[in-house]
């Protein structure tokens, strides 16, 4: 009974309270912080993760732009249940380059970290525009204003940005940023020079249209999710079920 009396008279001491609570915050803290130490990293060596293209990037903007995280996330967790609906679960290395990251728990619609390849571009095009059109239940809000011509004037400032903060575009991609965006959304020759800078872009326009649109650009972004990585080369590990 004792300890309990000892307890009581720290609960109703202000100055030996906030002692107890600072102490408990920096053994927690250090319990945390210290093991992280003694790995060289947290991100997982992998083959094939690239930064994106700049017409994917832009693609990227729009869909934080439109809020689509909102409904959408892009982690498939590592459960039984998740593996085998979306696929192999998220490694950390696919978005090491992403600044912010999508990962988020909230699914109003079904997550999007392995969308890529899984439609075809009409499929994404027609479900962008009026979602009902291919799902019938479908609650996401129609998007038909991203049939605009695509802004593309800052591409190079962007990507110089992003080199900032660790994304690895060298002074080739940089320069040729806006010549390789038009390429990869009006062409559809798999040997062009922006299929060789970025391997597994998908080429060609989405939407038929002459001029570079924010539907190609969005288009792009969402066929490249999930599809950089082999995973017949990755070695599995034990799924939560």
């Amino acid at each position: 009974m004792s300890i309990f009396k000892h307890h009581a008279k720290l609960e109703t001491n202000v100055f030996f309270l906030a002692v107890g609570i600072l102490l408990s915050v920096i053994v927690g803290g250090l319990v945390e912080v210290v093991p992280l130490f003694t790995i060289e990293s947290t991100i997982e060596k992998v083959d094939g993760v690239r930064p994106y293209s700049p017409l994917e990037q832009k693609g990227r903007d729009i869909y934080v732009r439109e809020g689509c995280y909102l409904c959408h996330s892009q982690m498939v967790r590592p459960f039984k249940d998740e593996v085998e609906r979306y696929g192999h679960y998220s490694l950390a290395a696919e978005s090491k380059y992403d600044h912010p990251f999508q990962w988020g728990s909230k699914r109003t619609g079904p997550d999007l970290a392995r969308v890529g390849g899984k439609y075809t571009n009409d499929w994404h095009v027609r479900h962008l525009i009026n979602p009902r059109d291919v799902v019938p239940e479908s609650v996401m809000p129609g998007y038909p204003h991203l049939k605009r011509e695509l802004d593309y004037s800052t591409i190079d400032a962007d990507m110089k940005a992003l080199r900032v903060v660790g994304v690895p575009y060298t002074d080739e991609q940089i320069a040729n940023a806006k010549k390789d965006l038009v390429e990869q959304a009006t062409s559809d020759d798999a040997s062009a020079a922006v299929a060789g800078r970025y391997p597994k872009a998908r080429m060609g326009s989405a939407d038929a249209n002459p001029k570079v649109t924010e539907l190609d650009a969005m288009v792009a972004y969402l066929q490249v999710l999930g599809t950089m990585v082999d995973f017949t080369t990755v070695k599995p590990e034990k799924i939560a079920r």
